[in-house]
């Protein structure tokens, strides 16, 4: 028989906010075929029906990357957006109006269309989905007596996937919204609501067992069983063992971090006891990922790949790196117009807005190659003699990550030869074209981001290089469990110390992150003490990580969001030596170009409160019933 799985009409069964809500029977969410009569249980009576209404949850998931028309999912110190992107949320975000989650073109927002659509540009709505996942895994879960019709292996695997995305689509919330009304049942439509709202700890805790469940449930890999055969060599993205105790660890990371220790009724530090908990299953993940080979680091001539693939048929980036990966829906195709020119200045693209990445970020968090910061005192106009940082050569001898995020001055952006020399040629010195250009694609910062992008990507009557490429963002990957692992294991074993799951010491693992670029290890002096390894950690992340939508989480849950030098946006200012090389001769030399009067200055500063740590519950939402309360200051 045709069984067909439709998308839920209405949102949540928990919260059940005005713009969610809406309780139905199992039926409506059936769409019978046609001459067909399918009874309520029919969905879930064998192991391929119960799979097919399981696999709606997958398409929950989000999408960042591609929703609406802009790349709005970098929210921290980052990224600066041209001051005519009033529509996108990260403006909104610098101006401390979080309200705006719900608004035109956020990822955030509370509507639920698009859960069967192909378009992209229907994937966000995380509060609408993640509620309507919710229900969906706590309907499949009461039913669960009803698959009759399968083996162990297949119960184990669609009880296995129900517990791991109640789970995930809980923690995907209280990341931005903090605690929250745990939902772990289907709430009949005649009854009131009276679920009262939880502390971060409290809800990390539900979180912490339904992950457990499912790692308990689930297998390594699907490839390896039975049921998996059936699909085998597309399987990557199903919910899987270690993927389940990877996000088990980072919820209980998060819970043990600063802002959520304290918003749960601690103080605004570490809870050794979550931080140890989660060094625990940090390390059993990666130990179970080389031990099976699961999941792997990726080489570093590799290392585009993990971000975007180009002309390679459609191809899914990430290789054996990443564990968990945004809705990829239509993800071959997706990543061009809008999304690809939000990264190309106006000479090279057409229309849109445009990001300059901050050259504060690139400074101060990409160091030397000796795994050195720049310079302790972040004057970058002073020589650092022990990194080696000359400002009369700021692009010699830096992290080799550094060359692969950025573009820099005099560096080839273009593939076309007939176009002027300042475009073909990265024209990013204080007066120069890609920096002055009329309209709003001027590049504000003194760089350009290529980590989403070829390097030659732009649109012209001569090129096709924006197009035939696809991106999607890891929200997991490999590389984070290392350095998650490494702030854990150093919080509750000591820098030099290793969790009892696992061999590696806090300070192995973020070598092993640097040794995979070619960077030199902390050195001995951040090694020697929890507040020096931190910097180091914290910023190693923020090199390794960066642009991938970890940075606003991060420096929340740190407590750095409102705080100097956090806060501010600023551009790169400097000159070229008139009697330096220039054109094509520049191009292959850029690395070791001198300038002249390097200095930054400040574009643009946040001024934000302790509010602005929590994203805001709309206020229907807050009025539902007086056991669901309002963030603070909101």
């Amino acid at each position: 028989m045709n069984l067909r799985i439709k998308h839920i009409k209405t949102l949540v069964a928990a919260l059940l906010l005005t713009s969610v809500l809406g309780l139905v029977s199992c039926e409506d969410y059936l769409d019978k075929a046609p001459n067909s009569d399918i009874s309520p249980t029919e969905p879930f009576e064998n192991f391929r029906n119960f799979q097919g209404y399981t696999e709606e949850l997958y398409n929950c998931i989000p999408v960042y990357t591609a929703y609406a028309w802009h790349n709005t999912w970098n929210m921290g110190d980052e990224e600066h957006w041209d001051q005519s992107a009033t529509e996108v949320l990260a403006f909104d975000i610098d101006r401390g109006n979080y309200w705006d989650w719900n608004g035109y073109g956020s990822p955030f927002g509370t509507g639920t269309s698009g859960t069967t659509s192909t378009d992209s540009k229907q994937k966000g709505n995380v509060w609408g989905f993640s509620w309507y996942g919710i229900r969906k895994a706590n309907i499949g879960l009461e039913n669960l007596d009803l698959l009759i019709d399968a083996t162990q292996e297949e119960k184990d695997l669609i009880e296995g996937q129900l517990y791991f995305f109640r789970g995930w689509f809980h923690f995907q919330l209280m990341k931005f919204w903090g605690g929250l009304p745990y939902v772990d049942q289907v709430i009949p439509a005649n009854e009131p609501i009276r679920i009262p709202r939880l502390n971060y700890q409290e809800t990390a805790e539900k979180v912490a067992a339904d992950f457990q469940r499912a790692a308990d449930l689930l297998p390594i890999d699907w490839d390896d069983t039975n049921a998996g055969k059936a699909t085998l060599g597309n399987n990557m993205q199903r919910a899987n063992k270690i993927m389940a105790l990877a996000y088990l660890g980072k919820n209980l990371l998060y819970a043990g971090s600063p802002l959520m220790n304290e918003a749960s009724g601690g103080s605004a530090t570490y809870s050794d006891d979550y931080c140890k908990r989660a060094a625990e299953v940090f390390g059993e993940v990666l130990a179970l990922s080389e031990s099976t080979g699961r999941y792997e680091l990726a080489d570093f001539s590799e290392y585009t790949e993990l971000f975007y693939t180009q002309n390679s048929g459609g191809r899914i980036p990430g290789l054996k790196e990443t564990i968990f990966w945004e809705n990829t829906v239509g993800a071959a195709s997706r990543f061009r117009w809008n999304q690809i020119n939000d990264y190309i200045p106006k000479d090279m693209s057409q229309g849109g807005y445009y990001i300059s990445p901050t050259a504060n970020y690139a400074f101060f968090n990409y160091g030397m190659a000796n795994g050195l910061p720049i310079n302790e005192s972040r004057d970058i106009t002073e020589a650092d003699t022990e990194s080696g940082y000359d400002p009369e050569y700021p692009w010699q001898g830096r992290d080799p990550r550094f060359y692969k995020d950025y573009i820099l001055d005099g560096e080839r952006c273009s593939a076309t030869e007939s176009l002027q020399e300042d475009i073909q040629f990265a024209s990013l010195y204080s007066g120069g074209r890609f920096r002055t250009v009329n309209g709003g694609r001027s590049n504000l910062t003194g760089l350009m981001l290529t980590k989403w992008k070829p390097r030659l990507a732009e649109r012209n009557t001569e090129s096709t290089t924006m197009n035939n490429n696809c991106t999607v963002l890891s929200m997991m990957r490999l590389a984070d469990v290392y350095l998650m692992y490494a702030e854990a294991t150093a919080v509750a074993y000591g820098v030099t110390s290793s969790a009892n799951s696992y061999s590696m010491t806090a300070l192995d693992a973020i070598n092993v992150i640097r040794d995979r670029a070619g960077v030199g290890h902390v050195a001995n002096k951040y090694a020697s003490s929890l507040d020096g390894f931190m910097s180091e950690l914290q910023r190693e992340r923020a090199v390794e990580l960066s642009f991938e939508g970890h940075r606003f989480c991060d420096l929340r849950r740190w407590k750095l969001l409102d705080k100097q030098p956090y806060t501010l946006k600023q551009a790169l200012e400097f000159e070229r030596d008139p009697e330096g090389l220039s054109g094509a001769a520049l191009a292959e030399d850029y690395q070791n170009a001198k300038v002249l009067n390097l200095s930054l200055n400040t574009i643009f500063e946040r001024h934000l409160t302790s509010k602005h740590y929590w994203f805001p519950f709309l206020l229907d939402d807050i009025n539902l019933y007086p056991e669901f309360q309002q963030n603070p200051g909101w």
